[in-house]
């Protein structure tokens, strides 16, 4: 089975940096085959017959780190399924959640927001987009998992795109 795996907070402000020669040979040493990885940000393409590749390979990492993973399918159908228009691609982000959010949640979540941001809910996966960047953004991802109750990592319209590009070969 094909994934791709979006690992949460690596390389930002030089902290937990991991190399990705060093992640593909973590992934190479549990077995995994086909590994391509994609910019320093933590986004992995592997195959595996394991099962739960994301908790093999945060074990693996030595690093308290989040790994979040999707197949093919899943990605493809998050990139189909886009309830939102795309207007600049680098300010539309995907964040990959750990579940789906309760109807409690979300309404936390919307209840606390008070920007300009677009919110947009679809299974496992927030759909944000940020007008002004999100930098500046009242919307951090600190507040969005604090109001989920669940951690998530977010890419960027641009790269989701592409991983599922470079997932199909």
């Amino acid at each position: 089975m094909q994934y791709i795996g979006f690992i949460r907070g690596i390389n930002v402000g030089g902290n937990k940096m991991l190399r990705m020669d060093a992640l593909r040979a973590t992934c190479e040493s549990l077995g995994f085959t086909d590994i391509k990885t994609h910019l320093q940000s933590g986004n992995v393409i592997f195959n595996t017959t394991k099962k739960n590749p994301a908790s093999l390979l945060e074990k693996a990492l030595d690093l308290d780190v989040r790994v979040f993973v999707r197949t093919l399918p899943e990605l493809e159908r998050i990139i189909a399924g886009n309830p939102a228009e795309v207007r600049n691609p680098s300010l539309f982000l995907v964040m990959f959640l750990d579940d789906e959010p309760t109807r409690s949640a979300r309404t936390a979540l919307e209840a606390a927001h008070t920007g300009p941001e677009e919110i947009h809910f679809a299974g496992k996966e927030l759909y944000l987009y940020y007008p002004n960047g999100a930098g500046r953004s009242k919307l951090t991802n600190a507040l969005i998992e604090r109001k989920l109750g669940m951690a998530g990592s977010a890419r960027n319209w641009n790269t989701v795109t592409k991983l599922a590009e470079m997932a199909k070969g």
